[in-house]
């Protein structure tokens, strides 16, 4: 899955790729900046490495690199909270993720045109969220993109499927076949061959669910970033969280820095997994209409004081386009945006207040 985001009594904790704490965190935490430079965000926390009471952890999740910092008095609380943290959101995706043969996903994949499938709360939830950004955006955001299996982006190849493998898929794609029955907790794909893609809708969730663990076990300061999403909860060392956002189109390089606290920066973008094949460069972000990489912005950043405010938001601005702002962004309270294309750029009032020189 790509999204493409404490010790209880004994619980299993998962391997953590390393929790830094006073001299090592400086290494692990300059070091991790440098080997991610494709993400659309970045961390700021170099001042806060002295502190002994900042603790960073990062380990490789939701096809990403996931870091945690955290600040608290008790430094112990802070790695047992961070490991409790990175064991939901490794639950989490194991049960959404669609390469998993044991994902209720998967399970979804197989029932698709035969019966519904019980699913768990967390899972209805992420459909549910799915559904209603697909109808506000008129379609430009649908999980049954899953359908178009043929692409392949990344380490393990590349791969174009031909015009007539897309055509058949795309009879497949269509949000309004996935059927949700909240009551009864059931989920349904309505034919058979429809599979889902919950890329762009269930990683803020699930990161999500990381912060809430830190929050449950008394931390106040934290910020989870995944992939270019980022999570701030309070402060570091009594200043908001500064995130930088990286230039779709020179990703390393800066456009500037947001200062955030208690919000959400969620960022979407076509460079981080793409090829370029007979001349031509594809990316990763499809187009549910076409099956093909969508031909709108190349990045889109948002701010906003929650999750369910943005979440699949930039994968469908991805695909509509910055004219669809108003109807899919600009009436919600407190949602601010940054567009980027090969044209120029598009900046809400609101962002362009939040965003500073880097």
């Amino acid at each position: 899955m790509r999204f493409k985001t404490l010790l209880l009594t004994q619980p299993s904790i998962p391997h953590i790729d390393h929790i830094d704490h006073v001299d090592h965190r400086r290494r692990a935490i300059v070091r991790g900046a440098a080997s991610v430079p494709l993400l659309a965000t970045a961390m700021f926390v170099r001042p806060a490495l002295a502190d002994p009471t900042v603790t960073h952890a990062s380990r490789r999740l939701l096809g990403t690199r996931v870091d945690m910092v955290v600040q608290g008095d008790r430094h112990g609380v802070a790695q047992a909270a961070i490991a409790v943290a990175f064991a939901e959101m490794m639950r989490l995706e194991q049960l959404m993720s669609r390469y998993r043969p044991d994902s209720q996903v998967s399970a979804l994949h197989r029932a698709a045109g035969r019966h519904p499938v019980r699913v768990a709360p967390e899972l209805m939830t992420v459909l549910q969220a799915a559904a209603a950004v697909s109808a506000r955006s008129r379609g430009a955001f649908d999980i049954t993109v899953g359908a178009f299996a043929g692409w392949r982006f990344g380490a393990d190849g590349n791969r174009l499927p031909d015009a007539a493998e897309l055509a058949r898929e795309r009879a497949l794609v269509d949000y309004r076949q996935v059927m949700l029955d909240a009551r009864r907790g059931e989920a349904m794909l309505a034919r058979a061959g429809m599979r889902l893609d919950l890329g762009g809708i269930a990683k803020l969730p699930i990161l999500d669910a990381g912060m809430q663990v830190l929050r449950r076990h008394g931390l106040a300061n934290a910020m989870v970033n995944g992939g270019g999403d980022v999570l701030a909860m309070g402060k570091l060392q009594g200043r908001d969280w500064r995130i930088g956002v990286r230039d779709p189109l020179a990703p390393a390089r800066l456009l500037g820095v947001l200062q955030v606290s208690d919000a959400v920066v969620a960022s979407s973008g076509d460079y981080e997994r793409c090829f370029v094949a007979g001349g031509r460069r594809y990316h990763h972000v499809l187009d549910p209409a076409t099956g093909l990489p969508s031909a709108g912005p190349r990045g889109v950043t948002l701010v906003a004081p929650t999750v369910a405010a943005v979440n699949g938001l930039g994968a469908a601005l991805m695909v509509a386009g910055q004219s669809a702002w108003d109807r899919l962004a600009g009436r919600l309270a407190g949602v601010d945006g940054l567009v980027v294309g090969d044209r120029g750029r598009w900046i809400s009032p609101g962002m362009a207040q939040r965003l500073r020189r880097a």
